[in-house]
């Protein structure tokens, strides 16, 4: 890796040995490709020409990642740079993204690389090419995490945040807001070593004031972190539920910080906005997150409900739905009673979910419900739209064996169901109905009384 290092990274001595080479305005030395590189042929004739050899050297390049032959993709890379002197404008500027990406990708996996070579050649990289500082610092930052040194990448993000290059760091506001996020995440990182370390202390030791200190520091600095970010329209699901978990655990261990930074009021407001402000693209966790802490705070049923409620449109087929349908059926409203049913419908749709025992117990129960509260046409207008295929998708004979051989107690809750929607004369129900269990003998018997009751095909018969 010596090699690499030295010829990638060191600025060229004036007393260099005659080896033809280039010197870039940033100090770097670019060696000419190598003799095996020169002779490309075209047509049978040797080409030289600068571009044929900086594709041809990329060709190399890139067939050596593939390989994972690193040594040998070092050794294409240090005549690559030559790449930065064409006298395409177009390719110019797009040559350091290039070399950025490459010259990381050996680095990281080289046998023989450091930390060091890796950390010299982001900042000489960082310079050529104003546009791509921000992406490099970043993606820096990133790989210094990787290797445990968080203080370090603190650092290098806290520089990046303050870049600014005339007119153009406008254009690069999302990636400055992404800088921002990373290093609000490494803020609540240390907070949360923090918050450890003071559960550990004892409450009238001396220590412990200081530790709380440097505590509600890191607190303040999350908080205020991630509580800019937010207001900044895209999805920021890992920094939003930091910020939340910030506010919702130290109210717990530490409520004076609360008073003083953000109370509950404030994190719900901060969820609340991320959940339905039209400026942010929809994202089903923001209405999850926002349903777990209203849940955790112990809110009324409407408020949970409609924080559900939008989930259900977006994913309904989510985990969170049964108990969506708990809260519905609780209800005093006739129109979220009505809803309660149409969302276990909505479940059993998904191919996902056609095993879930609990989401059959829950719709055999509720259809008996609802027909014993003379709902008839709620379940008529749930089941017409879906008669031409449940049948085959649920309650096919082929089903019907396959259930009872691995899960019983499943294939006599959709026996049930399938009965109470499709009469006894279901092929579902009749195969189910006639198999003789001991433990179920009883639950069979009450089974059939149940869809002769209340089947939706015949009643009463």
């Amino acid at each position: 890796m010596s090699d690499f290092s030295d010829d990638l990274l060191r600025p060229m001595s004036e007393d260099d040995p005659g080896q033809t080479s280039v010197r870039s305005g940033s100090g770097m030395r670019f060696p000419w490709l190598q003799k095996h590189i020169e002779s490309v042929a075209t047509r049978g004739k040797k080409e030289k020409d600068f571009a044929q050899t900086t594709n041809a050297c990329l060709s190399f390049i890139q067939e050596a990642l593939l390989k994972h032959q690193w040594q040998l993709a070092a050794e294409y890379m240090h005549s690559y740079f030559q790449i930065l002197e064409d006298s395409d404008s177009n390719k110019r500027q797009a040559a350091p993204e290039i070399i950025w990406k490459l010259g990381s990708e050996i680095l990281y996996y080289h046998p023989k690389s450091s930390v060091e070579t890796f950390n010299t050649f982001a900042d000489r990289m960082k310079n050529i090419g104003v546009m791509n500082y921000l992406t490099i610092s970043l993606q820096h930052a990133l790989y210094l995490l990787h290797h445990g040194m968080f203080d370090d990448a603190s650092r290098n993000l806290s520089q990046a945040e303050t870049w600014r290059y005339g007119e153009k760091s406008s254009s690069q506001e999302v990636l400055i807001n992404l800088i921002q996020a990373y290093k609000g995440l490494l803020q609540y990182y240390t907070w949360s070593k923090k918050k450890m370390e003071l559960s550990k202390l004892d409450e009238d030791d001396y220590a412990y004031n200081t530790a709380s200190q440097s505590m509600f520091n890191h607190s303040w600095k999350t908080s205020m972190n991630f509580c800019a970010l937010v207001q900044t329209p895209g999805v920021w699901d890992p920094f939003v539920k930091s910020y939340v978990e910030n506010v919702a655990k130290v109210l717990c261990l530490f409520i004076k910080i609360l008073e003083f930074y953000g109370d509950q009021d404030g994190a719900r407001e901060v969820l609340t906005n991320y959940a339905y402000d039209e400026k942010f693209p929809s994202n089903p966790n923001a209405h999850i997150y926002l349903y777990n802490f209203l849940k955790r705070e112990k809110a009324p049923r409407e408020k949970l409900i409609s924080a559900l409620k939008i989930l259900y449109q977006i994913v309904p087929s989510h985990k969170l739905m049964l108990e969506f349908h708990r809260l519905l059926r609780k209800s005093d409203k006739e129109e979220h009673r009505k809803l309660a049913l149409e969302v276990l419908f909505g479940v059993l749709d998904f191919a996902g979910c056609t095993k879930n025992i609990t989401a059959w117990q829950y719709l055999a129960k509720y259809l008996r419900q609802t027909l014993m509260g003379n709902h008839l046409a709620w379940v008529q207008k749930e089941w017409n739209s879906r008669k031409n295929w449940w049948p085959d998708f649920h309650f096919s004979y082929f089903w019907a064996k396959s259930d009872w051989k691995e899960d019983k107690a499943l294939a006599y809750e959709k026996a049930l169901v399938a009965g109470i929607l499709l009469g006894k004369g279901c092929r579902y129900f009749r195969y189910i109905s006639k198999q003789d269990h001991q433990v179920l003998r009883k639950k069979m018997k009450r089974m059939k009384k149940l869809v002769k009751k209340y089947n939706i095909v015949n009643p009463g018969l």
